[in-house]
């Protein structure tokens, strides 16, 4: 069954049962290389964000919390939100002031109506079922002027950190599923006139899109990232039910694609992002 012939609430069970899971696991595991890689988008989208002194705020797949303490060091009260229960003990764990967690899903999360300044997501608004009716309800928890900021990201094709190791192993591994235009997943934001269209349903107004592009770090050395690909991200589910000898095939050719992008600080590769704003009314 593909993504757009799950219902709403199969998909989000799906995506709970995931993250609460190996998914959230594997993220644990890749924590220190993913907080590195991101160092220059969350300075953006953070920067766009700009959150206020005494703001209440909702930050949206909130993850192990970094982007929530950076917003409770600036708002007045912050509320993480994330579907999975291991990245949000991680967060509690940190004891931020000013913050509070919850595990929920902030597509249908009863919020308190109109008491929010802003919602906030880094990369956590692309796997929504249902996105207008997800948007709609984050809006509902806006205050009449309240703001939306969240960076997601483009196309594949404008993500070769992403689309070359996947690419390289493809042909020796289980087909992976292909997501349609109108389904969810990590680059179901990629197209702005469906960002557009989305938001505008849901209410929205003063609707913006600017493009960031920023190199994406993978790993120190060649070797670390081909080893990350099999433990995190897309192609882990895949390499999980390969054959030995086909998996350790699908590692050599990533090793060869990623090669020409190493340096002595890491093996980096573009990424491309949109910077996404708009206001509650």
């Amino acid at each position: 069954m593909t993504a757009a012939a799950k219902t709403p609430a199969e998909f989000a069970a799906e995506q709970a049962a995931f993250w609460n899971g190996p998914g959230g696991q594997s993220w644990l595991g890749a924590y220190q290389r993913i907080q590195r890689s991101l160092v220059d988008i969350n300075r953006a989208v953070l920067a766009l964000a700009a959150a206020k002194s005494g703001e209440k705020v909702v930050d949206v797949g909130c993850g192990t919390g970094d982007t929530t303490a950076a917003l409770a060091g600036s708002a007045g009260a912050v509320l993480g939100v994330d579907i999975s229960e291991p990245l949000i003990a991680a967060a509690r764990a940190k004891n931020i002031a000013n913050a509070t967690f919850l595990v929920a899903d902030a597509a249908s999360h009863a919020f308190e109506p109109a008491s929010v300044d802003l919602v906030f997501s880094r990369f956590g608004v692309m796997f929504f079922g249902e996105p207008v009716a997800a948007f709609t309800n984050m809006r509902r928890a806006l205050k009449s002027a309240g703001r939306l900021a969240f960076v997601c990201w483009r196309t594949p094709q404008e993500n070769p950190w992403g689309l070359v190791p996947m690419q390289a192993a493809r042909p020796f591994l289980p087909p992976l599923p292909r997501p349609g235009p109108e389904d969810p997943g990590q680059y179901s934001f990629g197209n702005r006139e469906r960002v557009e269209r989305i938001l505008k349903a849901a209410g929205f107004g003063a609707i913006a899109l600017e493009p960031l592009d920023r190199p994406i770090w993978m790993g120190q050395d060649v070797a670390e990232v081909v080893a990350n690909a099999d433990r995190f991200g897309p192609l882990a589910r895949v390499f999980a039910e390969a054959e030995p000898a086909m998996a350790d095939k699908a590692r050599a050719a990533i090793a060869e694609a990623v090669a020409p992008h190493a340096t002595p600080q890491g093996v980096t590769m573009p990424g491309a992002c949109w910077l996404v704003s708009a206001k509650a009314g």
